[in-house]
């Protein structure tokens, strides 16, 4: 029978980069379910007080310098018989956030901030959230409507040493796209042995691009995911059922070629999803599928493609 783990966010558990020597903090069989608690994307603790921009709140403490400088995650977790060139099925079956969240406007010299001159100063958004409506409100009167997610959800590469938290990879990690909400099935092509998977980087909501920086960063109180190994469904890039529709997700630093790389993987899926040949699917995919910029602030440039569901019938 199936299996329901859980694993909350301590030193044993917690970790802020992807390595395949990272040893598994839990092992689970094929269709184990894993409940995670995580906390937010900068270790917090507890809420920022809004306003300028400063790191005067409580943090994680028994952190390592060197290994833990990226967002907080926890895992990993180990799927026996998950090997190099399988599929990683990722179902994702709930999601309860915290209570609070944060934003930040902060002029760290990334290339937005950069190109629109804005590196000199930085503030914070502290956001409460009322959970039974799914409505957060910040410490200036602003209101979201929650649809939380997670932003990173992934597996380290096959190559040597460790990996930071913030670019994402075909195997997963700082995907950042906003339709990966419950309901939805991610699948990612497994790169190790066990797979190692993590997650963390929580977000109560996310405008497509994360424009900012940064998303509603929250801690998450529950994530549910149920994890199968696939021998039948390969993938070479994250590829996702939500319900927004099938996604392909492909990243680089040139946004032209990730778009041309989701396109190349959505057509691929298509023929499978209606055994038709290229041109057919072409035809096609140019009235059904919609181009979405992912993020443009985690190093790689990320574009999905969206076939919606019921668009080709």
């Amino acid at each position: 029978m199936p299996t329901t783990h859980i694993l909350r966010p301590e030193r044993r558990t917690l970790h802020g980069h992807f390595s395949r020597d990272l040893e598994p903090v839990l092992t689970i069989q094929s269709g184990d379910t894993v409940q995670f608690t995580t906390l937010d994307s900068g270790w917090g603790m507890e809420p920022f007080v809004g306003g300028e921009y400063y790191h005067h709140r409580r943090v994680f403490e028994n952190r390592d310098p060197k290994l833990d400088d990226g967002h907080a995650l926890t895992g990993p977790i180990a799927i026996e018989g998950a090997k190099p060139g399988m599929t990683l099925e990722i179902q994702i079956k709930d999601i309860q956030l915290g209570a609070w969240g944060f934003c930040l406007g902060v002029g760290w010299p990334s290339a937005v901030n950069k190109r629109l001159n804005i590196t000199s100063r930085g503030i914070v958004h502290a956001w409460q959230f009322d959970k039974d409506r799914m409505i957060g409100r910040n410490h200036l009167g602003h209101t979201a409507v929650l649809r939380p997610f997670m932003g990173i959800m992934g597996m380290p590469p096959d190559e040597v040493g460790t990996h930071s938290t913030i670019p994402p990879r075909v195997c997963g990690g700082n995907l950042d796209c906003k339709e990966l909400v419950v309901g939805s099935t991610l699948y990612l092509p497994i790169a190790v042995a066990g797979g190692l998977f993590s997650t963390g980087d929580g977000h109560a909501a996310q405008g497509d691009g994360e424009i900012g920086g940064t998303a509603i960063e929250a801690p998450m109180d529950l994530v549910e995911l149920t994890f199968r190994v696939r021998d039948d469904f390969p993938v070479t890039t994250p590829v996702a059922n939500t319900p927004a529709g099938w996604i392909t997700m492909s990243f680089d630093t040139s946004l032209n070629e990730a778009a041309f790389m989701a396109i190349e993987a959505i057509f691929s899926l298509m023929e499978k999803l209606y055994q038709l040949d290229r041109w057919e699917v072409v035809a096609l995919a140019s009235h059904a599928v919609d181009l979405h910029i992912t993020q443009i602030v985690n190093e790689l440039g990320g574009v999905h493609a969206i076939l919606p569901h019921g668009r080709v019938r």
